[in-house]
This record gives structure tokens, C-alpha cells and sequence, in this order.
């Protein structure tokens, strides 16, 4: 697994998947199985991720033909090896 640090990266990263947010205008919620199966059918996946908080576990959001998925876990997701990780402070999704 991939570990992208410093700031221009995460920015680079964040505006690049708010681009697919609003391009689709939908994020959608898929369970954690199945955010592993999405992002797994990309090469080299960008995926921005929250470490485990007491209240909802770690997050995840990533792009996928234009689509955003995002997903939350009690368990660190076993993520493909190609994957570009982006740790964030925090990934809020509008209800």
C-alpha cells in the first residue's frame, strides 16, 4: 500500500475528487467489501482516507469513472497494493 504525505499532494488529491463530486454530482455510499471491489478495478486508485476515530471508524473516498464512492469502517480496509493513499484530518460528506 502507497503512502502519499505533504500538503500539495493532499490538495492536489482533494480538488481532483471534489472535481468528480461535482462533475457527477452524487457521492455514493457503498459498503466496505464493496469499495474495495470498485477501486480495485482501476489502476493505480486514488483514495483518500481518515484514520479510525472513536466515533465512525476510518473513512474512505475515491473516484471511479466519474462516480465518487465513499465508504466507513470499523477495520483498516485491506486496500490494493497500487493504491495512491491520501490521509486526510477528515472527509465530510453532506447528508
Amino acid at each position: 500500500m502507497g503512502y502519499a504525505g505533504g500538503a500539495a499532494g493532499g490538495v492536489a488529491a482533494a480538488a481532483a475528487i471534489a472535481n468528480a463530486i461535482k462533475a457527477s454530482g452524487a457521492i455514493i455510499r457503498v459498503e466496505p467489501g464493496d469499495f474495495v471491489s470498485i477501486i480495485g478495478r482501476g489502476k493505480n486508485p486514488l483514495v483518500v482516507m481518515t484514520d479510525k476515530s472513536f466515533w465512525s471508524g476510518y473513512k474512505y473516498l475515491s473516484s471511479y469513472k466519474g462516480l465518487a464512492f465513499y465508504t466507513k469502517s470499523t477495520e483498516k480496509l485491506n486496500l490494493p497494493s497500487d493504491a495512491e493513499i491520501i490521509a486526510a484530518q477528515k472527509i465530510w460528506i453532506p447528508s
